[in-house]
């Protein structure tokens, strides 16, 4: 065997890691066990100013459409007091699905009577018909509410999806500052948005978040960060969009876009398009 070869007994295969007595990988894990305490009250400070935003109150009604006829905002807190927005990225007519909203949705049907029992009701909004909706709701399975905004201003009230000029102008705002240059050819991003409904049936506007601000609803993410090879998101785009897929197109092939638009391949079954 050359010398180029052998490697140290003291070195792993996987990313060079130091290989260490149980005495020393003990002082190491609680070093950094220390940097994770610190994260962890940082996390509960930024809650807390979170929870102590300044609230909006609604004054527009807003009407989305269901499978059972019309619905107003007020009416999705489902006699609940706070109600969680999904900006769901399906615009009318759009024959390809977001791989990473899907990838988000995909956490909620377990934790939904988790989350309804804590006084939260969820709602996936989208442009696009409610019969669209429908098609990709049922074929991925989903059990949550997923309503339509596309006779509605809601998406474009709250940023997260825009007009052809407001784009064009360069007028269009995301995540509360210019909308991404590789987002222009499309007119819907993800977000996730909080309201609170008081006593008298008041509607305040409580939070939003765009962008990165999505991954704190990744629990998955959370997962991957703690296993060594991390969120291994060494593709092209350096994003989810490396690697995530609609659940039922794994390994089946396929393209997703920068902007996260899954294509199937050409040969996958219509009835399971994306």
């Amino acid at each position: 065997m050359s010398k180029q070869t052998i490697k140290p007994n003291n070195i792993d295969q996987l990313g060079g890691h130091e290989i260490v007595s149980p005495e020393e990988w003990l002082v190491a894990r609680r070093d950094l066990l220390k940097r994770e305490k610190e994260l962890t009250r940082l996390r509960d400070q930024l809650a807390a100013e979170r929870r102590a935003l300044p609230w909006l109150k609604i004054e527009k009604k807003y009407v989305f459409n269901t499978p059972e006829g019309e619905v107003t905002l007020g009416e999705l807190f489902d006699g609940r007091r706070q109600l969680f927005i999904k900006h769901f990225m399906l615009a009318p007519g759009q024959a390809t699905q977001c791989v990473g909203c899907s990838l988000e949705v995909d956490h909620i049907d377990g934790i939904l009577p988790h989350l309804e029992n804590h006084n939260v009701s969820y709602v996936a909004v989208a442009r696009a018909p409610i019969e669209e909706i429908e098609a990709v709701r049922k074929r991925m399975g989903w059990k949550f509410r997923w309503v339509s905004s596309c006779h509605s201003d809601f998406n474009y009230d709250f940023n997260a999806s825009w007009t052809r000029e407001q784009i064009d102008s360069g007028r269009a705002v995301y995540n509360y500052g210019a909308r991404p240059e590789w987002a222009s050819d499309i007119e819907d991003l993800s977000g996730n948005s909080v309201f609170y409904k008081n006593e008298s049936g008041q509607i305040f506007h409580t939070y939003s978040t765009f962008g990165r601000g999505g991954e704190e609803f990744l629990g998955i993410y959370r997962i991957f960060d703690a296993t060594p090879m991390g969120r291994n998101e060494n593709g092209p785009y350096h994003s989810l969009t490396d690697w995530a897929r609609p659940r039922n197109m794994y390994g089946r092939g396929g393209d997703v876009e920068p902007n996260g638009r899954y294509h199937q391949p050409e040969s996958a079954p219509h009835s399971v398009a994306a």
